[in-house]
């Protein structure tokens, strides 16, 4: 790691050509603003970013200080540096409350989280960050321009995560863990009660209680089963008009059979 890091400085050093080792060297933090600002320009952020960086102490008590942040930070954002570019965003912010950019990178922040966040089936640490910040996004500036994607990115990133609280319970059920497959769906259905997925999370769930009722001890079969069918009955008063109303049918019937069963057996038991 560290021979890459030093391999990696000397690139960056040698990159820079020596038209930037005399911008870095020059004393004249005018002439450095001039030439950051032209690389800006001309989209080369990373030369731009290096000389805003050596000249922010220079500007920091100087009305062009805010415009050199706000390009500083947009340098690192252009480099797909979405990290620092973050920390940068929520920067300005602090420094310049008051500034009319102020929404802008209110949303900048917001959007970094979101463009860190990671595929459905790594950790959504950054994710959640990301509703976060969007959603205060959303409630601080209720009548943005921005509003449209704000919602959309919210939209998405939601989705993200439902994708990944789908892919963990079907996963409990692949692998025989019926209860925990049925607590898992039902929560899914909980955290994204409007998804259009809704009635096939709630009868997955009524199908894993069914098969943990199922695989149970006898002793602890009717009272199981028993929960099956108010799930069953849950299910029909919510669904009415569901693709998988015969399917919830289906497993109330057997429910209903099984612990009719297992009533015959204990009125046999008592007669003898």
């Amino acid at each position: 790691m560290r021979f890459f890091v030093i391999i990696s400085a000397l690139f960056l050093m040698s990159s820079c050509g020596p038209g930037m080792n005399k911008i870095l060297k020059s004393k004249d933090a005018a002439y450095k603003l001039k030439m950051a600002d032209a690389f800006y320009a001309k989209k080369k952020y990373n030369k731009a970013q290096m000389i805003y960086e050596d000249i922010l102490p220079y500007y920091k008590t100087t009305p062009q200080f805010q415009d050199i942040y706000y390009k500083y930070a947009y340098s690192a954002y252009y480099q797909r540096d979405y990290a620092m570019a973050e920390n940068y965003f929520k920067t300005f912010m602090e420094s310049f409350p008051n500034s009319p950019k102020y929404e802008e990178m209110e949303y900048m922040r917001a959007y970094n989280f979101y463009k860190q966040s990671p595929k459905a089936e790594l950790d959504q640490s950054t994710t959640f960050k990301a509703i976060g910040a969007m959603q205060t996004f959303i409630n601080t500036h209720p009548n943005s321009v921005r509003l449209p994607e704000a919602n959309r990115i919210l939209d998405e990133l939601r989705s993200k995560l439902e994708i990944k609280d789908y892919k963990s319970a079907k996963l409990y059920y692949d692998m025989g863990y019926y209860r925990a497959a049925g607590v898992s769906f039902a929560a899914l259905l909980e955290n994204f009660p409007e998804s259009q997925l809704a009635d096939e999370y709630k009868m997955m769930s009524v199908k894993s209680f069914y098969l943990f009722a199922e695989n149970s001890i006898i002793d602890k079969k009717p009272e199981r089963f028993k929960e099956v069918m108010d799930e069953c009955k849950e299910f029909i008063d919510r669904f009415p008009e569901s693709k998988y109303k015969a399917d919830i049918e289906k497993y109330m019937a057997m429910s209903q059979s099984q612990i009719q069963k297992f009533s015959n057996n204990e009125q046999i038991k008592k007669a003898s």
